[in-house]
């Protein structure tokens, strides 16, 4: 099998944990990475041709969950400047074109007629899991209910700092904020807020009841809100405060606070039972995580994805951008069987970095929480292109 040579964009996810103006944010507690094979820091990656998609064992439910995800997808695609360098915008137009139409009864042979494969590196993948949690919150501040949920504050901007060399001002310029003498500094950390950095003006949305609740909100980057008169009230990511994310999974786990010989899993449910168990040392390494996500509320149906499309249960996968187009269905086949099967890539995160590094959404519920919760596992992975795209990219070469 021919070997192809993609370059792939360099363009940096915008900031820690993922800023991405459209959508919201997906991470895990602890996320390992996973190059692809033959990368370098330059943005080099190797992939080639994969196999048959008829070969895949895509089963129609599935193939018509993963179609309805895909046409939902279709107006932000086309024509959309693809990061990995795989596709053009308008490569996906037959495909949509035909997606709008198509019943959803026969969606297995929708994918077989429109697209290919291609394997990324060597296909070794790894899958987590993220959801969309509930807890209870409230519009206004009432007893009980004392965390604020931040709203952007104006001052949040990017800019290079004075001292910066010429030479040193590449990407994007960092987030921050000008302080009272007018020198551009970092942003407040998650400390720093907690301790009031941006209260008493007007920047709460709503108040969440329980902060450590609303800590792992945060990481999932979205989530409902259940107020006091049963109602919900759905929040999505509006951006973060540019400072690093620290996935306390890990420091724990080398702490010796989780994982064998603890009473606590190495999962979320695990981390969250020993910072209740632990709220003192519980707080501290919270505060570690110096990563603060603001939130909007939003009137859609599901959370929105950085693709700026609402992600679907079983269906929509964060992936790196620079490896994966926006919009293209992946096949995962891991060693948890209930992650495999197809996936269209809506979202991306901070703690998705690679190729073949994948967050699977599961949704909202016990279960979801659960199954997002332990999802932690290794397999295959292959992306569906447009046909005709491996044979413009040997043309290359």
């Amino acid at each position: 099998m021919r070997t192809l040579i993609l370059i792939v964009g360099t363009i940096a996810l915008a900031a820690c944990v993922r800023v991405v103006p459209e959508g919201q944010p997906t991470r895990t507690p602890n996320p390992p990475e996973i190059p692809a094979a033959g990368a370098t820091t330059a943005g080099l990656a190797q992939a080639s041709a994969g196999p048959a998609v008829e070969s895949l064992a895509i089963g129609s439910p599935d193939a018509g969950t993963a179609l309805a995800s895909f046409a939902e997808s279709c107006p932000k695609i086309i024509g959309r400047e693809d990061r990995s360098g795989l596709t053009n915008g308008e490569d996906w137009r037959p495909a949509c074109e035909a997606a709008a139409n198509w019943p959803n009864s026969d969606a297995r042979r929708f994918f077989t007629s429109y697209f290919e494969t291609l394997r990324v590196g060597d296909g070794a993948a790894f899958a987590t899991g993220y959801f969309e949690p509930e807890i209870r919150g409230s519009r206004v501040r009432a007893p009980g209910y004392d965390v604020p949920v931040y709203a952007m504050p104006s001052e949040l901007v990017r800019a290079w700092p004075a001292d910066m060399p010429q030479a040193e001002r590449t990407g994007r310029p960092p987030l921050g904020r000008y302080d009272a003498k007018g020198d551009f500094v970092l942003f407040y950390e998650r400390a720093e807020i907690e301790q009031g950095a941006l209260a008493n003006r007007g920047l709460e949305i709503a108040w969440a009841a329980d902060p450590v609740e609303f800590f792992f909100l945060q990481i999932q980057g979205s989530g409902l809100l259940r107020l006091q008169d049963g109602s919900l009230m759905r929040i999505g990511y509006a951006g973060q405060n540019g400072r690093e994310y620290v996935g306390i999974g890990r420091v724990m786990r080398e702490r010796g606070l989780i994982g064998d010989g603890t009473p606590y899993a190495t999962s979320m449910q695990g981390i969250m039972g020993y910072i209740r168990d632990n709220p003192a040392v519980g707080a501290e390494i919270m505060r570690l995580n110096k990563s603060w996500i603001f939130f909007r509320e939003l009137d859609t149906d599901g959370p929105l994805g950085s693709l700026g499309v609402p992600v679907r249960r079983e269906a929509s996968v964060a992936v790196d951008p620079d490896f994966v187009p926006y919009g293209a269905p992946v096949f995962l086949d891991m060693e948890h069987d209930v992650a495999d099967g197809l996936w269209i890539a809506q979202d991306t995160g901070g703690a998705i970095k690679g190729a073949n590094r994948f967050d699977t959404f599961w949704g909202n519920g016990a279960d979801a929480r659960e199954i997002a919760g332990g999802m932690s596992s290794r397999g295959q992975a292959v992306v569906l292109v447009p046909r005709g795209t491996v044979q413009r990219l040997e043309s290359r070469q």
